[in-house]
């Protein structure tokens, strides 16, 4: 049973940083992409930032420049650095890692006050 737990959330003054952990555990494959996403209330839910297992990023556009995705394979871990955070990046942020289907951590609150 695949399991991806995040931690790191929290409620921080705008114009601070916050860092995203997420661990995928309960698996021998090897895991391709990996990345973040956020749904805030009432929004769908969208993609934040993504990793492949060789270190190709991709970042949508809103948080390029603010945010940097990376992870440690050895660990099976891909973390979020959030700097420059904004009201507007305030949501659940959901972890998300492809083996052989797409597995999802329960999601953090990341609160973001102005």
């Amino acid at each position: 049973q695949v399991r991806l737990v995040e931690s790191g959330g929290g409620l921080v003054q705008a114009g601070g940083s916050l860092r995203l952990s997420c661990s995928a555990s309960g698996t021998s494959f090897n895991i391709n992409a990996m990345g973040w996403y956020r749904q805030a209330p009432g929004k769908q839910r969208e993609l934040v930032a993504t990793i492949t297992s060789g270190g190709s990023t991709n970042y949508a556009d809103s948080v390029k420049g603010r945010f940097t995705i990376s992870r440690d394979n050895a660990k099976n871990t891909v973390y979020l650095q959030m700097n420059s955070l904004k009201p507007e990046d305030t949501a659940v942020y959901y972890c998300n890692a492809q083996i052989n289907i797409y597995y999802w951590g329960q999601g953090t609150q990341v609160t973001v006050s102005s």
